[in-house]
């Protein structure tokens, strides 16, 4: 964080960043902060014990948006064959002290943007905590599930395509 004064005001400046990285490119300190911030989301604040670290990070790619050296909001990009026949995004999230600033929108644009032009994939799958079916519809995804339990939580399958 960067502090200056102007006209008697004080300005205070983040430095921002998005990083995507595949598995073998994160150092071990940025793995460690991403399982560190997705276990605080999906396990504490959630109270959802399940298993976080499911073999699925080896083979996807980590977008990331790091503010002031910490993991800020994330998601995970998941090839297609991995989850779903089709790619898939998962593990999205925002740090409690970072939520309603716009991160979580720039985080799904940018992780569909990553799909389309790096996969050359236009259809994209997901597993969406229900309450968040309007969230993911803004971006074209559409429920193909009823209401469904996972982990206690109740989820819906999504289509983008």
């Amino acid at each position: 964080m960067a502090l200056s004064k102007k006209n008697n005001t004080v300005e205070v400046s983040y430095i921002m960043s998005w990083k995507i990285k595949s598995f073998n490119e994160l150092s071990t300190h940025e793995l460690y902060e991403i399982l560190q911030v997705r276990t605080r989301v999906f396990v504490v604040e959630q109270e959802c014990a399940y298993l976080e670290v499911d073999g699925k990070d080896l083979h996807s790619y980590h977008l990331y948006k790091e503010v002031n050296g910490e993991v800020a909001a994330y998601a995970r990009l998941l090839p297609a064959g991995v989850s779903y026949e089709e790619p898939s995004i998962g593990r999205v999230l925002v740090k409690e002290e970072y939520r309603r600033k716009g991160f979580a929108g720039e985080l799904v644009k940018r992780g569909l943007a990553f799909i389309h032009a790096e996969w050359g994939e236009q259809t994209v799958k997901i597993q969406a905590q229900e309450y968040l079916r309007e969230f993911y519809g803004s971006f074209g995804f559409r429920a193909i599930t009823e209401t469904y339990l996972e982990d206690g939580i109740p989820h819906i399958d999504m289509i983008l395509g």
